[in-house]
């Protein structure tokens, strides 16, 4: 007795398989270029008031960017800015 297989429908599935791997990979990339936090949300992170975020954008302490009305910041420059703060602290001591 011989099995005969057919083997078209499992490679279809392979095909849809790849396609949704293809899409999940874009989704995550565009999910990490979209890191953007609004000045209410630093603050709340940070423990201190908006307008303090506010003076630290304007002091250029922070790079922001505006989208409508509304301004975010991009985690990585708060983190870089964050680390430049803490460094010019301990210069000074």
């Amino acid at each position: 007795m011989k099995l005969v297989f057919d083997v078209e429908p499992l490679q279809q599935i392979s095909k849809k398989l790849d396609e949704l791997n293809q899409k999940i990979d874009r989704l995550e990339n565009l999910n990490q270029k979209i890191n953007k936090r609004s000045i209410k949300e630093l603050a709340s992170h940070c423990g201190v008031a908006e307008l303090t975020v506010r003076n630290w954008i304007t002091d250029g302490k922070i790079k922001a960017k505006r989208l409508g009305r509304r301004i975010f910041i991009e985690e990585e420059e708060f983190q870089k800015a964050l680390s430049e703060v803490k460094s010019i602290k301990y210069k000074r001591n």
